[in-house]
């Protein structure tokens, strides 16, 4: 995945909610996420490797299942916990 053109403006997540992912990457946790992408929705088990902004929008960059490097904007998880 890739970070699209996007449509609808970043909404900026909690500050806690932001060192949750820090901390995940820090200690190499795995993490179950739920999010949407335009239309499409992903439930997947992640390992979160690190956090950019791009153009005012943050990401969470992570390996997917299958080794694949995901790039998933921030206001659009839906759900996170521990795997």
């Amino acid at each position: 995945m890739t970070e699209p053109l996007n449509h609808d403006p970043y909404s900026p997540i909690a500050c806690a909610r932001y060192s949750e992912y820090e901390i995940a990457i820090l200690h190499r946790q795995k993490l179950h996420l739920r999010w949407r992408e335009d239309n499409v929705h992903y439930d997947q088990v992640v390992l979160p490797l690190d956090l950019k902004t791009v153009n005012h929008e943050e990401f969470l960059i992570c390996r997917g299942g299958q080794g694949e490097t995901l790039s998933i904007r921030l206001d659009r998880i839906q759900r996170v916990e521990p795997a």
